[in-house]
Parts: C-alpha cells; structure tokens; sequence
C-alpha cells in the first residue's frame, strides 16, 4: 500500500518530460509549482529568480533608518566613558549590536537593487549630516537627536549623562516607530517580504527596549531624589 501511495504522489508532481531532464545531468531542472488545481510548469534552466517590486517609500525608508540607526549606535558609544551604571552598559551594548546588523542588513538590500547607500553618520557629535547623505529627506527621520542634544549628551557624565541617554534614546526610538507606521501607511510600500520582516521585527524590539528604558529612568531619577 506505501508503495502504491509513493509512486501516486510521485506521478502527481513529476511529469514524463521532468524525469528525461532529471536523467540528463547536463539539462538543470526548474519547476515552477502551479496555483491550486494547475499543474506544475517546467522553465528552461536559463530562468533566474527576481526581486519582488519595490516603492520609492521602500528605498526612503531604508536609506533613513540607515542614518537614524547610525546615530543611536554614536549615542552607545558614549556609554563606557561617561557612566558607570552597569544596566545602562548592558543595554546599550545590545542596542549598538542589534542596531549594527540592522545597518549591514539595509545596506545589502539597498545595494541588491541598485539603490544608492549612505554613509554613516559622522563620530563628532553635533556635526552636520555628510554631504553624501544630502539626498535623503530628513524630514522622515523623526526622533533624531539635535546638535544641541548630542552635545549636551556628549558632555555628561555619571547619573546626569544616565538620564539624558534614557530620555534621548526613548525620543528615538519613538521616531523609529513613526518611521515604521509612516512606511506601511504609504500605499503600495512594504510589499517586500524581507523589508516587512525587518520592519516588524525594528517595531517590535524597540518598543520592547523603550519600556525597559522607561523603567530604568523611573529608577534613576528615584535614586537621584534620596
């Protein structure tokens, strides 16, 4: 009975002329399954996968998140010489690791399609946006920090610098989010399968580590009371 069922379900999904190519080494196989109740297409060995289409939204979305990302890993940086709260280390060491991938991440899916990448912001805090990221609208990247902000930030130290990176970091992940909201309310943006999953999982980690922020600063500014 096994055997019957297997060589049913085997003529099923292969056809004569997908076993003559299976036989031939030299002939690769491409099958395109069909939709519910068509049969299965056979393409030449030429075809080649392309990317899903994309928006103008898809690639502003990408090419800003880039410069907001680079920015809160500029703030982390600043942690190991300005406090030595352990939490905050703890957390900003997550922040600037998972928020570099992302970086790399967007860069090859701008780079996969042609797009122009921008560089990352510079080190300095309130310096201007590079030159080569004038392209990009600033306007949809809420939440940035100011000149004023960095170097306020730049200049703390110990529970002061504590509480000015939880209140800064908070103001950008919140832009981070509207980013996210502004993309999939633009029509016909966020179609791509990967771009979706990194913007879910964007949203969703950093609404996770705003609340943990939330809780930290509550903490800090209790202490700082006594």
């Amino acid at each position: 009975m096994r055997a019957l069922v297997g060589a049913s379900v085997f003529g099923i999904f292969v056809s004569p002329a997908t076993l003559a190519q299976q036989n031939d080494p030299a002939k690769p196989v491409v099958v395109q399954p069909g939709a519910p109740g068509a049969a299965s297409k056979t393409l030449p060995s030429s075809t080649r996968a392309t990317l899903p289409p994309r928006s103008p939204a898809d690639v502003e979305f990408m090419q800003g998140m880039i410069l907001h990302h680079a920015q809160a890993v500029e703030m982390t940086a600043m942690i190991p010489s300005h406090t030595q709260n352990k939490d905050l280390g703890l957390l900003g060491a997550r922040i600037s690791s998972s928020q570099s991938d992302e970086i790399r991440f967007m860069k090859r899916w701008l780079a996969a399609r042609g797009e122009s990448v921008p560089k990352a912001m510079p080190k300095m805090p309130g310096m201007d946006m590079p030159h080569e990221a004038s392209h990009v609208n600033m306007a949809r990247m809420p939440g940035m920090l100011t000149p004023q902000q960095m170097e306020a930030l730049h200049r703390a130290r110990g529970v002061e610098f504590d509480c000015l990176f939880f209140l800064g970091m908070i103001q950008h992940h919140n832009g981070a989010l509207t980013m996210v909201k502004d993309l999939f309310d633009a029509a016909g943006a966020g179609q791509d399968a990967e771009l979706f999953n990194f913007a879910t999982d964007a949203d969703n980690t950093q609404r996770a580590e705003i609340r943990i922020m939330e809780t930290m600063l509550k903490k800090e500014t209790l202490e700082e009371k006594r």
